[in-house]
């Protein structure tokens, strides 16, 4: 399943709880109406939402599933469900949302070696032995979260605005000192994730030895769209969580990064065991990656930029997982903005 939130350009504020049927956006409340009158499927609870849908668990998530799979052989765009209304459209007659406007809380990890390794070179240091024994996170804003195609604010506190190119999984089974090898039955769905960052900030922040916070909290995009694990169990990479998806980035079109989950030190299993650990993790919690090696400016140009500016659009692209796409907007304080701001 391909699960996202939508709207229409008329009533941007509704957001609606839809699957993707091939190319098209299928209204999960209006297939609900069709596939009782047309295929006599029987009326079950359907959440309005996708996060209500990720809490309402397998049940709920089982009669989804059986929607999208009574409209197989039907082009949805042409079928009618309460009041006449489409059950689906293409993606230009409606407005793809965040999957999750707003998050239970979002934890991201430090889990590519390679990204690490860069970092740590651009300071002149080695990685630390302490990153090998275990996954470490940090505690992003839930708050702040971006839609695709939307315009992310330029911060006026940074001359160093960064993308950075990740993978987040959404948990839906609670569980607590949950096996890496179990990890995967507490998965709803992945979704990529950029994790924009303000570098110059970030760098401050970290001389103090806690953070990263303002260089971080300002933003963060998901979307398209969140892929159920089914949908990528033919690319499983063998550890919990890991699949051989192919990873781009590009700003104005041009490729900037390039990378493979299959890659990633930690897996989502050890991530999610380390997440766990004396700690209940709730349905609707998101998990981030991490930057891929390579998946940010702060590698490829060691630290020297030069950094995002206003106007840039900033594409994320994992197979299966769709694009993400967003547009750097003005600041809210317009001020000079010099070319090698030193930043790592």
């Amino acid at each position: 399943m391909k699960y996202l939130t939508f709207s229409f350009p008329s009533n941007p504020a509704e957001h609606r709880l839809g699957a993707m049927a091939g190319q098209a956006v299928v209204d999960l409340a209006q297939a609900r109406t069709w596939a009782q009158g047309a295929r006599g499927v029987p009326a079950e609870p359907l959440p309005g939402s996708l996060m209500e849908l990720v809490f309402a668990g397998p049940a709920a998530w089982d009669y989804a599933r059986r929607l999208i799979e009574a409209l197989e052989g039907e082009d949805p765009i042409h079928l009618k469900g309460a009041n006449r209304l489409p059950v689906g459209y293409t993606t230009d007659q409606v407005i793809i949302q965040s999957p999750f406007p707003r998050l239970v809380s979002l934890r991201d990890f430090y889990a590519f070696e390679a990204h690490v390794k860069n970092a740590y070179s651009i300071r002149g240091r080695e990685v630390p032995e302490e990153w090998y024994q275990f996954p470490v996170f940090y505690y992003s804003n839930p708050n702040t979260i971006f839609n695709p195609d939307s315009l992310v604010p330029y911060p006026a506190y940074t001359q160093a605005l960064d993308y950075e190119l990740e993978i987040a999984c959404i948990i839906g089974k609670a569980g607590l000192d949950i096996p890496p090898q179990k990890a995967e039955d507490h998965i709803f769905g992945y979704t990529i994730l950029n994790d924009w960052s303000a570098r110059d900030v970030q760098k401050l922040e970290m001389r103090v030895g806690l953070g990263p916070a303002k260089g971080k909290d300002f933003a963060s995009s998901l979307g398209p769209w969140v892929v159920t694990p089914d949908e990528l169990a033919d690319r499983a990479a063998g550890r919990p969580g890991v699949y051989d998806l192919e990873m781009v980035a590009r700003v104005n079109g041009v490729e900037r990064s390039r990378g493979n989950l299959k890659d990633i030190h930690y897996s989502f299993g050890d991530m999610i065991a380390r997440a766990s650990a004396e700690t209940y993790l709730l349905p609707g919690e998101v998990i981030g990656s991490g930057t891929v090696g390579s998946g940010c400016l702060l590698e490829i140009t060691r630290g020297e930029g030069p950094w995002l500016q206003p106007g840039d659009q900033v594409e994320l692209e994992v197979e299966r997982l769709g694009v993400l796409s967003n547009r750097v907007a003005l600041p809210s304080r317009q001020k000079p903005r010099a070319e090698g701001v030193q930043a790592a």
